[in-house]
């Protein structure tokens, strides 16, 4: 946790509702991410984030560690799981339903990106959104967590509960899955496939 961050910490438990708002805002993007990418996008997504807070809020008191998204994030796995285990399993989106799908990554403009590149662009984010909810959830949660999250691999094995290694071989299995997947967009972009 930087400077920042404890600092907003410490006026919230000093009672500054301010300072809890700019902690959600600051962690708002990684974690929604999260969560939407692991609910695959179904509308979930937004209980579990104000669930995650409302859990957070009680115990931020008593919070000791150093890795407060850390923590949020294992926070949002549990709920997580809570869901699929009360729900039916996840549906995944059909194509036509992740096109018109409101994330951040279809509202942001490249800048200096012309038309044709950004279509190109939004249609190779379209194919890994679609491998990517094919991945068993072990590995498209460890997935995430790097990726989105910057999360280390050894807090990501403390959130699912599973060695390092453990942790590690989900990544490669991941990477490996998502990279034979997408081989031929990989070629499409000038890279080689191996």
């Amino acid at each position: 946790m930087d400077a920042q961050e404890r600092a907003w910490l410490d006026e919230y438990r000093k009672g500054s509702r301010e300072a809890l708002g700019k902690l959600v805002e600051h962690y708002r993007r990684p974690l929604y991410s999260f969560i939407l990418k692991m609910t695959e996008g179904r509308t979930d997504a937004d209980e579990v984030f104000q669930e995650v807070w409302i859990r957070a809020i009680r115990k931020l008191d008593a919070f000791r560690e150093e890795n407060l998204l850390g923590w949020l994030f294992r926070i949002a796995h549990n709920l997580i799981i809570d869901l699929a285990r009360r729900c039916k399993p996840f549906v995944q989106p059909s194509s036509a339903g992740t096109q018109t799908q409101s994330s951040w990554i279809n509202r942001v403009p490249a800048a200096g990106i012309g038309p044709a590149s950004e279509t190109a662009g939004r249609d190779l984010g379209r194919r890994i959104r679609e491998e990517l909810v094919k991945l068993p959830p072990e590995q498209r949660e460890v997935f995430l967590l790097r990726t989105e999250g910057e999360v280390p691999f050894k807090e990501i094995a403390v959130i699912q509960g599973v060695s390092i290694n453990t942790a590690l071989a989900r990544m490669h299995y991941a990477v490996l899955k998502l990279r034979e997947a997408l081989k031929d967009e990989y070629r499409a972009c000038g890279g080689q496939s191996s």
